[in-house]
């Protein structure tokens, strides 16, 4: 009975240092070192998806002003990313983000908390000032072509994530099924995901697509007032 235990003991103990060891390597060597990472993430959130889950959940107050527009794809953010994981919160406290630049993103990042957000947990991981990693996002959303038929949608669009995909693939050369992903949240298109390198280009990305929607077919909600 007592050599029984004590191999049980050493059998937890192993195992410990084997998860240790896992997760020691999932973490990349320069977490959270501003500036040190691998490639982009752009993530584009399908705003009609957005508002009906804040509707459901009873906070359509905080995101009235987006909610209450005609917006179709609108920027989550600009993630920086290792090939495996990713750094936030690379500055503690971050530094202040000016209010005029916030403003000058509303057009793409409807909604302030969003904007302030994303500087605090991604922005200060890019290693840039404040002004030129909101001018970054800018120039990723501008090397992402959304396909035409979504800009205006009228009527809840049921649809493969394969097949969203490949909407985007054929309206933008040099995009690949290997540099684009979709998410979802329950049975809502959640996000489109494309990864860019740290010039703006597209390029692989086995990690994010990983995390990829698994469900055979997505809903999009209609754009209000589409």
């Amino acid at each position: 009975m007592y050599r029984s235990v004590i191999i049980s003991r050493l059998l937890i103990s192993l195992a410990l240092v084997v998860v240790s060891a896992g997760m020691a390597c999932a973490q990349d060597r320069r977490q959270n070192a501003p500036g040190e990472f691998d490639f982009y993430v752009l993530a584009l959130s399908w705003s009609p998806s957005f508002c009906e889950a804040a509707a459901e959940r009873g906070n359509s107050g905080r995101s009235q002003v987006q909610c209450e527009r005609p917006y179709s794809f609108v920027v989550h953010g600009l993630w920086p990313q290792y090939e495996r994981g990713f750094p936030e919160y690379c500055q503690r406290p971050s530094p202040r983000l000016d209010r005029n630049i916030m403003t000058s993103m509303l057009d793409l990042m409807p909604a302030p908390g969003l904007i302030f957000n994303e500087w605090d947990k991604h922005g200060t991981c890019s290693g840039l000032g404040a002004r030129a990693y909101f001018e970054g996002i800018r120039k990723a959303r501008a090397a992402v072509k959304i396909p035409e038929e979504f800009l205006q949608l009228s009527e809840p669009k049921t649809i493969a994530p394969g097949d969203l995909e490949a909407a985007f693939i054929k309206v933008n050369p040099g995009l690949s099924s290997s540099a684009i992903s979709v998410t979802c949240s329950g049975r809502r298109l959640s996000e489109v995901r494309v990864c860019l390198s740290k010039d703006m280009q597209f390029r692989a990305c086995e990690e994010t697509d990983r995390r990829a929607c698994r469900r055979d077919e997505v809903v999009m909600p209609p754009v209000r007032g589409g």
